[in-house]
């Protein structure tokens, strides 16, 4: 049935409706759903907010929209480039699509938002990426000023909506305005719960933009929503977000092992298997061990070369550890605790303060505070922020 319906169906958009016909019940990403936001796009000259995770199928959200007549204009592309491939922190340049010829333009680095002089022949402004629901991926940075480039142009935004596959729990410090950074901006726990689309709701609601405030100045935001999506509803990325998330364990242990990155401790960059792997030179167990090289998405990892010794998780059940609803805070403390040289733990820099939001949870690990402790100090934030983010889900 399925290859008559290929033989007789040339154009994708009428494969894509029949097949979410034929899969009833099956997660529907927003722009799988032409027949929402197509009449949107209608005569309009639009931007789009694209990596490599917008798909519409297997074919990009680019070469769709353009094979259905939409005038495209340019692109706009976060962290780790319009293909993915950048490494975290890279400086990506404006370019051209080798298969369009439409304009890149870079959203990362000094380049975070798009100025008048980059919209002015733009009339819509399209974002589609896949997140992973955690503060501190930068993709809800760029989702940010985005809307604010919007409002103060006054185009509208459209976000097609995609599953969060950690969008089943809350947890974790909020983060406090003074570590506002392009790693954290708004005031909510590690992990939120929310799709991107409801996350954008929730910026414009609460008037988080520059020149907003609540009641005041908003974005004309549009979310084109999933179908058949529930917040405890498992989801496997098809295409991995970025290059150091390669799997859906990694995806899984992210939460908690990227405050590795404020820390002199590796979490596996530059091995096969980063973000399921934690540990350093000087860590004390020597059981396992792994060396870092460089590779794509990861040129130069910490401790390149040298062999350093730690924790493998790439073979534990992130299915069990994601039933219990809550970020892993004994990789940390466990790091801690077998690392000899207590005051070079951290960072200088303190990075690990903007990935966590303050400089609270730094504090309590040096202090040797217990996990039962931690989590209390987190508790009336969290409660605070579940009454916010009930008012902008879209899905139960």
């Amino acid at each position: 049935m399925i290859h008559l319906i290929k033989k007789l169906c040339k154009r994708s958009f009428v494969l894509i409706l029949l097949s979410s016909v034929l899969f009833a019940g099956k997660i529907i990403p927003a722009a799988e759903r032409p027949e929402l936001y197509l009449p949107l796009l209608k005569d309009k000259r639009v931007a789009l907010v694209v990596n490599h995770s917008s798909l519409v199928g297997k074919r990009h959200l680019v070469d769709t929209l353009l094979n259905q007549g939409v005038k495209v204009k340019k692109i706009f592309a976060p962290e780790h480039g319009f293909r993915g491939k950048a490494d975290a922190g890279a400086h990506v340049k404006n370019s051209r699509d080798t298969k369009t010829g439409l304009p890149i333009i870079s959203l990362y680095g000094k380049h975070k938002k798009p100025t008048k002089a980059d919209l002015k022949d733009i009339d819509l402004i399209l974002f589609d990426i896949q997140d992973v629901g955690v503060r501190f991926y930068t993709y809800l940075s760029t989702l940010h000023y985005i809307m604010e480039a919007g409002m103060e142009q006054q185009l509208p935004v459209i976000v097609l909506d995609r599953p969060n596959p950690n969008g089943h729990y809350i947890d974790g410090p909020l983060l406090q305005k003074k570590y506002r950074s392009f790693v954290g901006l708004h005031p909510v726990p590690v992990v939120y719960g929310m799709t991107i689309g409801e996350y954008a709701k929730m910026i414009n609601g609460e008037g988080w933009l520059k020149g907003s405030g609540k009641g005041g100045k908003k974005v004309q935001l549009s979310v084109i929503p999933l179908a058949n999506y529930t917040h405890s509803s498992f989801y496997s990325l098809p295409v991995k977000p970025s290059p150091n998330l390669p799997n859906d364990r990694a995806v899984s242990l992210y939460p908690s092992l990227a405050f590795f990155e404020g820390t002199v401790i590796s979490a596996g960059r530059g091995t096969k298997k980063p973000f399921q792997l934690y540990g350093a030179p000087k860590y004390k167990v020597k059981k396992f061990s792994f060396v870092p090289r460089s590779r794509p998405g990861a040129r130069f990892p910490k401790f390149k070369g040298k062999r350093c010794y730690g924790v493998d998780l790439s073979k534990t059940d992130f299915r069990k550890d994601r039933a219990k609803k809550r970020l892993n805070l004994s990789y940390l403390q466990d790091a801690y605790a077998n690392y000899p040289d207590k005051k070079r733990f951290f960072l200088k820099n303190r990075f690990m303060d903007s990935l966590a939001g303050s400089n609270q949870l730094r504090l309590q690990i040096t202090s040797g505070a217990s996990e039962k402790t931690i989590r209390k100090s987190w508790k009336k934030d969290l409660n605070t922020f579940r009454k916010i983010r009930k008012k902008y889900l879209l899905y139960p």
